[in-house]
């Protein structure tokens, strides 16, 4: 199936902007949840050890501040495709800017746009990870593999970044290139 050019940067637009504005109110809501318990959802990517988490979960074991950190772990999995969507045609906007023909660099962006994809994946994996630890009782074992998800999925997202930077880019310059139509 192909899209247009317009419809690709329509797209990218929407999913981004409500990617933005996804990633805004879980921050929001992390930071009450924080203020409230010590703890917020985000803090559970910088934890090493299943002291560390079972510390957390203890924190959150009042029913109100336990229905806002399901609530936010809910919001995260709203916002993994969002993120991922937008990263993606971040990848082939940048890569149709700066590769239109044919070639190595053309299908190193290709794959590159598929990076942001894993990462919401791995994200998912990592929220699936400490909420089983938060069922089952936290370990070493879980909170080194939750670790490690977490730093995969944020090199991943760093690479969205970067594709998300070329997009942009890559549109300026278009716009840059463009003749004015108000010209004489």
């Amino acid at each position: 199936m192909r899209i247009t050019r317009q419809m690709l940067v329509r797209r990218w637009a929407i999913a981004s902007i409500l990617a933005a504005l996804v990633f805004a109110v879980l921050v929001a809501l992390d930071l009450r949840l924080k203020a409230l318990s010590g703890v917020g959802t985000a803090d559970l990517q910088t934890f090493s050890s299943g002291a560390d988490y079972r510390i957390a979960f203890w924190a959150w074991s009042r029913s109100m501040v336990a229905v806002r950190a399901g609530f936010n772990w809910g919001l995260d999995y709203l916002l993994m495709p969002l993120y991922a969507a937008a990263f993606f045609y971040s990848g082939i906007l940048a890569r149709e800017a700066f590769a239109p023909r044919p070639g190595r660099a053309r299908r190193i962006l290709s794959l590159l746009a598929a990076v942001p994809i894993a990462g919401a994946l791995l994200d998912a994996c990592e929220n699936a990870a400490q909420f089983s630890m938060m069922l089952w009782g936290a370990t070493d074992a879980g909170a080194r593999l939750a670790a490690t998800l977490s730093h995969a999925k944020w090199m991943a997202l760093l690479v969205g970044v970067v594709l998300l930077v070329g997009a942009v880019l890559g549109l300026v310059l278009e716009r840059q290139k463009k003749p004015s139509k108000t010209g004489p």
